[in-house]
């Protein structure tokens, strides 16, 4: 049963990020998930429940910029488009959520590209 304990261990490492971030409508939260194969980022609006602007690997503007959908350049991409989106629509604070994942690798990538074009968090 080492599946059930490595599922359980990334919830806890979840529910203890997200304790302490939570999304308003003057600052939403800049969501991230990864998986093997891709990257997606979303920025949320708790209060609402509603999701603002989205961008991933998987995007039909993206997918021609990228060979590989997985890795730290991909990232990057993907966290200036989710940046310009955000800025595009007003959005210019948000809290950043790095769901269960170290602030390491394509995490790092993403937010450090969202940074940079603009984004403030």
């Amino acid at each position: 049963m080492r599946i059930d304990g490595i599922k359980k261990a990334a919830l806890r490492r979840k529910y203890h990020v997200r304790k302490k971030v939570f999304g308003t409508p003057d600052r939403p939260r800049l969501s991230v998930f990864r998986s093997n194969r891709h990257i997606y980022a979303q920025i949320i609006d708790d209060v609402a429940g509603a999701t603002l602007v989205s961008a991933s690997t998987r995007a039909k503007g993206l997918q021609d910029q990228l060979s590989n959908g997985g890795d730290k350049k991909a990232a990057q991409i993907v966290g200036e488009a989710v940046a310009k989106q955000a800025l595009g629509v007003g959005i210019k604070c948000v809290c950043f959520d790095r769901n269960r994942y170290k602030f390491h690798g394509r995490v790092k990538s993403l937010a450090e590209a969202a940074r940079k074009a603009g984004l403030v968090f």
